[in-house]
Parts: structure tokens; C-alpha cells; sequence
């Protein structure tokens, strides 16, 4: 079989679960000796000291919540490790982590000396792999440790935007608008890791054109507390302060609600400023983009 198709045959079996990506091992458990020395690669979880257990190098995620962890350890602790975690044999008796970090560290925080592990012979591309693509299958990452890893993907295994939706079970939109916050300045995408700004204060603070507007417009949204709505009326303010000006002199008409509605539904889909004109019935959609990945995005949406 060509490289190539090997090649794709284990990119299709990503998001369908870790065990997917493995090689299938006969399930053999070896002794309580053979632990010691560095366990062979089988099917069945073996008890590991945590202590003789390495953190994963290629871990894309950043924070833990020690409150979680604390919850974790506690049921832990009432009912063990439910789930196994995945290892890989080092030499001197020693395991690397591939998956399951949380449970590793909620048994060391429960006091734990072992804790249930499958051991397989993984190489370091499949690893990495499987780290990033086990974490994008959470919900807890924050969108700046989502942002990095599809770029993690992108540059390292020269994925497109469409593969990896499918890779991960995203939609495709939704991968281009994570790697849009990589665009942000440090400055900022430290606030949207932290929380301080959210996804979507991120994602309305891209209309605007350089860092340093954007960095001023953070501060501000952060000063006043503003709601992501406010955030998208004063940044597109920013952008087009004429509109603001004809707006202030004389009155609009009113919007046909469900206009109103169905603009709001593409600003938030796109993350792109979205203008319906709309006289009884007829009228146009107009979309404004600053870049490639923007106008990438609205194709998506379009299904192309």
C-alpha cells in the first residue's frame, strides 16, 4: 500500500475515538514484573505507579480548573479511575501520558500511589496527533488553547479547514472563526485565555483593521464592562463613525423585526459585519470582510 493512502486511511479514523488511531494488541497482561522492568503494549489496563508516569510534552492545553480537579479527586478517591488513562513505554521502567491528564492529576491530589493505565507503542507524529485531537473533542478548552491547537494541526500535518472540521466533528465555520483569534495581539488573546474577554468579544474586535486599534478597543470593551452586543455596536462605531453621525441626525426607520433577527443570525454565524436592506420583501445582503479567512468563512457558510 502506497504511503499516501496509509497516510489518509489514519487521518479518516480521527474524531471516531482514541482507540481508532491504535493498532490492535493482543490482550495479554503481563506480570506485576514485567510492569516494573516496563510493561509490553496490550489491551488491558495495567496498575502503574503515578509517579513513573511522564506529563505529555505535546499537551495542548494550558489550565486546569483545581476546583474540577479537587471534584475529580474526591470521586476518585470514593470510586477509583473509572476510565483508564493511555500510556506509552519509556525505557527505565518510565510511561509517557497520551491521554487522560486529568485523571492523572486528580490521583496524585487523592493520594493515590497507582492508577489503571493501557500501555501502547505509539510513534511521536501519532501521539501528537491524538493529543490535540482528544482535547478539540472537549468542551472545557478555552478558545485561545482551541485556536492554537488547529493551528498545531494546520502547520504540523498540513490539514485544511474542512479536514480538520471533520477530524474534530466541528463545523468548518467554526474552526476558521478559532483561528481568526490568533490574529488578536498577545495582549488580548491573554485576556480571552483568561476569560476576561469572551469568544464572542474576540471574535467582534476583528473587524477592526490593526493591533493597536484592536488592543485600544479591548481596553475600553473591558473598562465598561461591555456585553458582546455592545462590544459589535461600538467596535462597527469605530469602523464607521459617519454612519454614527446621519444615524445621531436624523431618525431611521423602524427595522422589520424579523430583519433585525435575521441579521444578528449571520453577525454571530460569520463573526462579520452583515447589513440586510429590506423594502417589503425585496432588498439585498451585504457582508463585509477584511481578509481571506474572512471571506473563507462566508464561503462556508455558503457551502462552498
Amino acid at each position: 500500500m502506497p504511503a499516501t493512502t496509509q497516510t489518509d486511511s489514519k487521518r479518516r479514523a480521527l474524531g471516531k475515538g482514541l482507540e481508532s488511531l491504535l493498532p490492535s494488541r493482543p490482550a495479554v497482561a503481563p506480570s506485576i514484573a514485567a510492569v516494573a522492568e516496563g510493561a509490553p503494549a496490550t489491551g488491558k489496563p495495567l496498575e502503574i505507579g503515578v509517579d513513573h508516569i511522564e506529563r505529555n510534552p505535546w499537551q495542548t492545553r494550558t489550565r486546569f480548573d483545581e476546583a474540577q480537579l479537587a471534584e475529580l479527586a474526591q470521586s476518585i478517591i470514593a470510586a477509583g479511575v473509572v476510565q483508564p488513562i493511555l500510556v506509552r513505554p519509556l525505557t527505565g521502567g518510565k510511561y509517557q501520558l497520551i491521554a487522560g491528564e486529568r485523571r492523572l492529576l486528580a490521583s496524585r491530589k487523592a493520594g493515590k500511589t497507582t492508577i489503571p493505565a493501557i500501555v501502547r507503542q505509539v510513534p511521536d507524529e501519532q501521539v501528537l496527533e491524538m493529543t490535540i485531537i482528544e482535547n478539540l473533542q472537549r468542551t472545557d478548552l478555552n478558545p485561545m488553547e482551541q485556536a492554537r491547537a488547529y493551528q498545531r494541526l494546520s502547520q504540523e500535518f498540513q490539514l485544511t479547514q474542512e479536514q480538520m472540521a471533520q477530524r474534530t466533528g466541528k463545523e468548518r465555520a467554526s474552526v476558521a472563526n478559532f483561528l481568526r483569534l490568533l490574529r488578536l495581539p498577545e495582549g488580548v488573546q491573554s485576556k480571552v485565555e483568561t476569560g476576561e474577554l469572551t469568544f464572542g468579544h474576540a471574535r467582534a474586535l476583528l473587524a477592526l483593521d490593526t493591533p493597536e486599534a484592536i488592543t485600544s478597543a479591548a481596553q475600553k470593551v473591558l473598562a465598561l464592562a461591555l456585553s458582546v452586543r455592545q462590544t459589535e455596536n461600538y467596535v462597527q462605531n469605530l469602523i464607521n463613525p459617519e454612519a454614527k453621525e446621519k444615524k445621531a441626525e436624523k431618525p431611521q426607520p423602524p427595522v422589520d423585526p424579523n430583519v433585525r433577527e435575521a441579521e444578528d443570525q449571520l453577525r454571530r454565524r460569520l463573526g462579520l459585519k452583515v447589513r440586510i436592506e429590506d423594502k417589503k420583501g425585496k432588498g439585498k445582503v451585504i457582508i463585509e470582510y477584511s481578509g481571506i479567512e474572512d471571506f473563507d468563512a462566508i464561503l462556508t457558510a455558503l457551502g462552498q
